[in-house]
C-alpha cells in the first residue's frame, strides 16, 4: 500500500487546490440592495484593492446596470475589463475592452483600454498547468499571440507616447520571437512529411517578416536544406552563403563555412519506445533546425548539460508546495 501514498496526496491536491492556492474571490460581497452610486464605487475599490475581482466584477456590472449615465459609468466600464483580466477571463476582458474602445474612442484612458486588451490576448490560452510547469509557448497554437501582437501595435500606432507603450514594445519583442519560432517548428515538421516547398516557404516567411529574432538563422537553414531537396541548387546556395556569411557559428554548417546538406529520408517511423514515452526517448534522426540555445539568450546555457533538477518527488506533485 505505501505506494498508493503519493498518488493519493496527488489526488487530494488536485481536488482541493485552489483553496490551498489561496483564491480571494471566495468572500462573498456585501449586500448592495440600496447602494447609492458613490456606495457601490466605494466598494468596488475595496474589492479590488482586496483583489476580490468576481465580486469586483459582478459589482461593477450592477453599478453600470443600476446607473449607466451616473458620474462613474465610464470609469466602472474601465475598470471592468481590469477586474476581468485579473480573475482569468481573458476573453470577456477582451469583450469589455473592444465595447469600451468602441462607445469611448477619445477617452483620456482608452491607451489603458487598448494595452489590457492585448495583455489579455498574451495571456489568452495559458491554462492552470502551464503557468505552473514549464512548456515550450512556441508549440502552442499562434492565434493569441499575433491578435497580442496587432493590439499592441495599435496602441503604439495610436498612443506613441502612453505610460503603456514601453512595455507594449517588450512585450511584442517577445511575442515576434515566439511567433518567428513556430513558423520554424511548422517548417520542420513540413521536412518529415516531404513537403518542402512548403518548408521553404515557412523559412522565407521568417527571413522576411521577422528580421533581428533569434529565428532567421534557422529560417535561412530552412530555406537552403528545402531548395536543395527541391533540386534547386542556386536558391539553396544563395541561402546557404546569407547564413554562413551573417551566422558562421550556425550548426548546419561545417567549420570552413559550407553548409551541411542532408539527403531525404523519407517519412521517418516511430519506435514503440519512442512512441511508449511520448517522444522522448529514441527519437528518429530527422531533418530540423533549432538554433535557439546559440542565438536566443533565454535559451543559452553556459555549458552543453542542462542542469539537473534538484527538486523532490513531493515538490514536483505538489508544484512547489512542499518540500
Amino acid at each position: 500500500m505505501r505506494f498508493l501514498t503519493p498518488l493519493l496526496l496527488s489526488s487530494i491536491l488536485m481536488v482541493t487546490g485552489c483553496s490551498w492556492l489561496g483564491s480571494s474571490d471566495t468572500a462573498e460581497g456585501p449586500d448592495t440592495s440600496g447602494f447609492t452610486e458613490k456606495n457601490f464605487y466605494d466598494a468596488i475599490q475595496k474589492d479590488l484593492s482586496g483583489g476580490f475581482w468576481q465580486t469586483a466584477v459582478n459589482n461593477l456590472e450592477a453599478l453600470e446596470a443600476q446607473y449607466p449615465f451616473g458620474d462613474y459609468a465610464e470609469q466602472a466600464q474601465l475598470e471592468l475589463i481590469y477586474a476581468r483580466y485579473r480573475s482569468g477571463e481573458h476573453e470577456a476582458a477582451i469583450a469589455a475592452a473592444d465595447r469600451f474602445i468602441r462607445l469611448h474612442p477619445q477617452h483620456p484612458n482608452v491607451d489603458y483600454a487598448y494595452y489590457l486588451k492585448g495583455l489579455s490576448s498574451f495571456n489568452q490560452g495559458k491554462g492552470f498547468f502551464e503557468k505552473l510547469l514549464p512548456t515550450d509557448e512556441t508549440k502552442r497554437d499562434p492565434g493569441s499571440a499575433r491578435n497580442s501582437v496587432a493590439t499592441f501595435n495599435e496602441l503604439l500606432n495610436r498612443f506613441p507616447e502612453s505610460p503603456y507603450a514601453s512595455d507594449a514594445r517588450k512585450r511584442i519583442v517577445y511575442l515576434r520571437n515566439i511567433l518567428a519560432r513556430h513558423e520554424i517548428h511548422a517548417a520542420n515538421y513540413y521536412f518529415l512529411r516531404e513537403a518542402y516547398l512548403a518548408a521553404a516557404n515557412r523559412g522565407r516567411y521568417v527571413v522576411e517578416n521577422f528580421q533581428k529574432t533569434p529565428s532567421v538563422p534557422d529560417g535561412l537553414a530552412v530555406m537552403a536544406q528545402a531548395y536543395y531537396l527541391m533540386q534547386m541548387q542556386e536558391l539553396a546556395d544563395d541561402a546557404a552563403k546569407l547564413l554562413a556569411d551573417n551566422y558562421p557559428q550556425h550548426p548546419a554548417l561545417d567549420e570552413a563555412g559550407h553548409f551541411q546538406y542532408k539527403e531525404a529520408t523519407g517519412e521517418l517511423k516511430r519506435s514503440w519506445l519512442n512512441q511508449m514515452s511520448a517522444g522522448l526517448y529514441d527519437k528518429p534522426e530527422a531533418i530540423e533546425f533549432d538554433s535557439r540555445h546559440i542565438f536566443n539568450e533565454r535559451y543559452r546555457r553556459t555549458n552543453d548539460e542542462p542542469a539537473l533538477d534538484k527538486r523532490s518527488w513531493s515538490s514536483w506533485i505538489t508544484f512547489g508546495l512542499l518540500d
